[in-house]
């Protein structure tokens, strides 16, 4: 018997197996047949949802962003967990150029999708800036920090991990580390923290996620 899904189910659906796809063949080599045959739908319920193999990668460029921010926000939340492993965890919940993912993020850095990656950014930028302004916040309470413009300091500190570590996967471990202990230690002054009080947490967690 047929099984009839929902508009969204057979979204995600499609978004799944491309993203599959994609990270098999690549995206160039990857065609719209080939998703529709290994669903097993028709061509027209494909194009429905998606006008074009291009209208399905920024779908799933903007499903990533709105997972990243989730996985955020959920970090943020666990107060349990020290506020500098925390500010640096949700930064790192950013990073998608793992797995699966990997081709999906190369093919956002193509020039010819620079308004894509341009999006992007500017998604994760709005959703955690404010995630991690409250986090600067929370520091300021217990004396952990002294920063006298959190919301700025939180968008300084994300304007530059976001470009610093947008491509980690091509970085030489010489950058990586250099990168990470200039992270530390112009964030350890944006939010007027003590001198190595981020270091630690942010190489650890960095070395961890690479």
């Amino acid at each position: 018997m047929r099984v009839v899904k929902s508009a969204q189910e057979r979204k995600n659906e499609i978004l799944d197996v491309a993203e599959q796809l994609f990270a098999e063949k690549g995206f160039d080599n990857a065609s719209t047949n080939d998703i529709i045959n290994r669903i097993g739908i028709a061509r027209g319920t494909l194009y429905h949802h998606f006008s074009s193999k291009e209208e399905i990668l920024d779908a799933i460029v903007e499903r990533m962003t709105r997972q990243g921010i989730a996985r955020a926000a959920g970090i943020v939340s666990q107060k349990e967990v020290p506020i500098f492993e925390r500010l640096t965890l949700a930064i790192m919940a950013l990073n998608i150029s793992q797995g699966a993912a990997s081709e999906v993020f190369d093919q956002i850095h193509r020039p010819q999708n620079a308004l894509l990656h341009q999006k992007m950014q500017e998604r994760l930028l709005s959703g955690v800036v404010p995630l991690i302004t409250g986090l600067i916040e929370e520091g300021n309470k217990t004396g952990i920090f002294d920063s006298k413009y959190p919301a700025q300091a939180a968008e300084m500190i994300m304007i530059y991990s976001t470009v610093a570590f947008d491509e980690l996967l091509n970085l030489t471990e010489e950058d990586i580390q250099l990168k990470g202990m200039a992270l530390a230690f112009h964030a350890e002054r944006l939010l007027g923290a003590k001198e190595n009080s981020l270091r630690d947490a942010i190489m650890k967690i960095i070395n961890q996620n690479r």
